[in-house]
């Protein structure tokens, strides 16, 4: 090369690394476009709330309901007295006239909530949702009727199932240097792995449970170790996970993938660099997942009424679906967490 920096020639081995710097900061930035651009972040305001309520794992599942939604009802009211009615209209909403189940509700900052839709107690199928970034309680109404609708869904086929939404993590703003990076993912796989171990106990012998993880959910649950109640592990709108296969995922459960036809998440980059970005893609056959149909659909279309991957989540969680390729056979049971 002829050029100079700083006044010195610039030789040919270190004009290589400056191209391959280039090149990596480029990937970076096209990582960071892809996607930060095409959602905007929803603010979530600085508002008090009550302190969650303190139940014990052995309390009836009616008395931990009844715990929680006093606090929502707390929160809601602490939100109006602070001149903050929109935050206090949502969280009304989420009370549902006084019927809404809650295994946790925390209404300070952007807020966690893990809802369940069903019976928890007689339930032999559980699907557990891990949403995406930007789900707050302030977005909560959309990823609340996802789990609505599956559970509909399920419940048309086969009474005796129950869904758990599970916003039991800080997600990622979608406008966000944090949503490039696995930080909350590992930070969020802490907590989820313990919870599906008390959640199989609340349930029972004999229950199987389903994970299915949306967008930065699937990089969440990409990190959690499960236990043998979890029979598959569900990755869908996924921007990558962080590992090459499903086989290196630390499960024991079958793992499937899919992507809407228009949905933006597929313009990613599926590269990694450095602790930027989460590699290979999911639907990928190299990376070893089960597929499944999502239908035309978009990024924020999985679980609507109707969609052809709302039928194909459900058929997971029934056991009815058909994977055609993938991690064949039935894998081995591990130990609960």
């Amino acid at each position: 090369m002829t050029s100079r920096r700083e006044g010195r020639p610039v030789g040919r081995r270190e004009g290589h690394r400056l191209r391959g710097r280039l090149r990596r900061t480029l990937l970076a930035g096209a990582v960071a476009a892809a996607v930060v651009l095409p959602v905007s972040a929803a603010a979530s305001p600085a508002v008090p709330a009550p302190i969650p309520a303190a139940v014990g794992e052995q309390e009836p599942l009616q008395a931990v309901y009844g715990a929680h939604r006093a606090g929502l009802a707390e929160a809601a009211r602490m939100a109006a007295d602070a001149g903050r009615p929109g935050r206090a209209a949502r969280l009304n909403a989420m009370g549902a006239g006084g019927a809404a189940q809650f295994l946790a509700f925390d209404g300070r900052g952007a807020g966690r909530a893990v809802q369940v839709f069903g019976d928890l107690a007689t339930a032999d199928r559980i699907a557990v949702l891990v949403p995406g970034s930007d789900t707050t309680l302030d977005t909560y109404q959309r990823f609340r009727e996802g789990a609505s609708a599956l559970h509909a869904r399920l419940s048309a086929e086969r009474p005796g199932t129950a869904v758990v939404a599970w916003l039991g993590y800080d997600t990622p703003g979608t406008v966000s240097t944090t949503v490039l990076t696995a930080d909350r993912a590992d930070e969020a796989a802490a907590e989820l792995g313990p919870f599906l171990s008390r959640l199989a106990r609340l349930a029972g012998p004999g229950v199987r449970m389903s994970l299915l993880c949306h967008s930065y959910g699937s990089v969440v649950c990409a990190r959690t170790a499960t236990g043998s109640p979890v029979t598959d592990v569900v990755l869908y709108g996924s921007p990558g996970t962080g590992s090459d296969s499903a086989a290196a995922l630390p499960t024991a459960a079958r793992v499937w993938a899919g992507r809407g036809g228009s949905d933006w998440i597929g313009n990613v980059p599926h590269v990694r660099l450095g602790q930027v970005g989460f590699g290979t893609d999911p639907v990928d056959p190299a990376f070893g997942a089960r597929p499944f149909s999502a239908g035309p659909g978009g990024h924020s279309d999985y679980l609507k009424p109707g969609t052809a991957s709302l039928d194909s989540l459900a058929g997971i969680v029934l056991g009815t679906a058909d994977g055609g390729a993938g991690r064949a056979g039935t894998t081995p049971e591990v130990p609960r967490a």
